[in-house]
């Protein structure tokens, strides 16, 4: 009797552990979907891969950006982490554009922004970046 009441037990939280499990996100590229950009992000397509931007935790998005369109001085709520995944990304720093000053961050690259600071971007061919911070994500255009 004492033998099947720890089997059942046993079983029972078993079975609440694989409940309770977290499962892992697991996107291929034929599983990514992608919608048109609103706002700042307009001409640009969004994919959220896993999370939630707009909300508090982790998320990973991806944004198909292009080639030619611009991001103009902005900044963001969160860490930016960019991983250049396709194309060139130009980046610079500043309240102002200035092109003389941008780099160039070719595929395979990464950018870490930090809270507030304010920077700019453009497309140069088509280009797609994933990006992943804790949210909630935000972009704020910067008044020039």
């Amino acid at each position: 009797m004492r033998s099947l009441l720890l089997t059942a037990v046993l079983a029972s939280l078993l079975a609440a552990t694989a409940i309770a499990a977290p499962t892992p996100t697991i996107v291929t590229p034929t599983q990514v979907q992608w919608t048109a950009g609103t706002g700042p992000m307009a001409g640009v397509q969004v994919a959220v891969l896993a999370g939630d931007p707009s909300k508090p935790g982790p998320y990973t998005m991806r944004l198909r950006i292009p080639d030619g369109a611009k991001f103009g001085p902005h900044f963001h709520g969160d860490v930016e982490n960019v991983t250049v995944l396709q194309g060139t990304l130009l980046v610079g720093l500043g309240d102002q554009v200035n092109p003389a000053t941008m780099i160039a961050l070719p595929a395979g690259s990464f950018a870490s922004v930090p809270i507030g600071l304010h920077h700019y971007a453009m497309a140069k061919g088509d280009t797609i970046v994933q990006i992943h911070g804790t949210g909630p994500e935000t972009m704020t255009m910067v008044k020039t």
